[in-house]
């Protein structure tokens, strides 16, 4: 058994590399159906379950520390890519689909919850606040209302099964649809030049540095002085059970980075390797506290989850006819609030090469609205919960 806090986190990160390697080096099908992210979880759960590092005083400060260190810097860092003002260029009825499918989500995860939550555990009111955040946003969303939160690692478990089954399954659904773009369309009597007219005015939205050993570096020491910081203005406002000190530190650090990407900083290269290996550390840390027998209500969180998507999609549907959205924006904007940066693209390039930026956009948009979101509906289930 691991008892020294070094090499507790020494084999997390071994973890990491390894299975991160194997993805890019060998991109099995597995890593389409089952993200490296999840097999990471699961791997750490898995030896975590088995007892192979202690749970004493020393491994849990350095878990503690660890965490509080790097949460908030991974959300500064993921938000550079995020400027509120090439959002802007997506036009008013662009941006308004994607709020469509938040608000969608949301409403979605109060139903789910609300029939569900006397077959879940007291605390899954936090776990499907993190999930909000994610499919609000991404993955880094759902860590940092998980850490503004402090939901339990049994229940990370759960979540994070969840995402993974429901997100595959409506990726395929929105991939099985984009043949029938044109009946539906044609049933909806929607405008679809609005789409030309926004590919028209995305250029690329990328134009940082190369990425070098100093740009990471110079990256790395603003992200922890945004922590520090934060830290200090977090210790300045009022707090109560739910706003507590941690959770001002997440917004803090949030508000920091959607600032800081309409700056020079932005500019520099590396914020997204940075962030990624944040985020898998992140990950295999809460990992590391679960436990496979805690997670015997995995298939009612998995149920409660697809509710949650078919409410989401009933609603779509409906705004789609109302407002005579096209079966495009509402395909990329659910698909860049539940799936983020990673899979938006992929779907608006299904439609056209040249609506990929749109995708990318919309998936920037959650990033910015995921957390306080998650937080929100947060507040909403634990008053459900009661």
């Amino acid at each position: 058994m691991i008892e020294n806090s070094f090499h507790y986190i020494a084999i997390l990160i071994i973890i990491i590399g390894l299975v991160a390697w194997i993805e890019k080096k060998y991109p099995y099908k597995i890593f389409e159906i089952l993200p490296s992210i999840v097999i990471i979880y699961a791997l750490v759960m898995t030896l975590s379950s088995l007892g192979l590092w202690s749970k004493n005083e020393g491994i849990e400060n350095t878990y503690n520390a660890f965490k509080d260190a790097l949460l908030p810097s991974m959300i500064f860092l993921m938000l550079l890519d995020a400027d509120i003002r090439l959002i802007g260029k997506l036009g008013k009825k662009m941006i308004f689909t994607f709020l469509l499918a938040t608000i969608s989500i949301m409403f979605g995860f109060i139903i789910s919850f609300s029939l569900f939550h006397n077959f879940l555990s007291s605390d899954a009111w936090m776990g499907f606040a993190a999930l909000c955040g994610s499919w609000i946003g991404g993955t880094g969303n759902m860590m940092a209302v998980a850490g503004a939160l402090n939901v339990p690692s049994e229940t990370m478990g759960n979540i994070l099964v969840t995402d993974s089954i429901n997100y595959t399954l409506w990726v395929m659904l929105l991939l099985t649809l984009v043949p029938f773009a044109a009946k539906f369309n044609k049933w909806n009597n929607s405008d679809t030049s609005i789409i030309d007219e926004v590919s028209k005015k995305l250029g690329s939205t990328s134009s940082k540095s190369d990425i070098s050993s100093a740009s990471m570096l110079l990256l790395l020491g603003v992200s922890f002085g945004v922590n520090i910081g934060s830290d200090i203005l977090a210790s300045l406002l009022p707090t109560t059970k739910f706003l507590s000190h941690y959770t001002w530190l997440v917004l803090i650090s949030t508000a920091f980075g959607i600032l800081a990407a309409m700056t020079p900083i932005a500019k520099i290269g590396g914020s997204n390797v940075i962030s990624s290996m944040m985020l898998y550390l992140l990950v295999a840390l809460i990992a590391s506290r679960a436990d496979f027998s805690q997670m015997s209500q995995a298939p009612t969180f998995i149920i409660a989850g697809a509710t949650v998507l078919l409410i989401h999609l009933a609603l779509m549907i409906f705004f789609a006819k109302i407002f005579k959205l096209d079966l495009f924006s509402i395909g990329v904007a659910s698909l860049a609030n539940i799936g983020g940066v990673a899979s938006a693209p992929i779907l608006a390039s299904a439609y056209s090469k040249a609506l990929i930026p749109i995708g990318v956009l919309m998936a920037l948009m959650g990033y910015i609205l995921g957390t306080g979101g998650g937080l929100m509906i947060g507040k909403i289930l634990e008053i459900i919960a009661k």
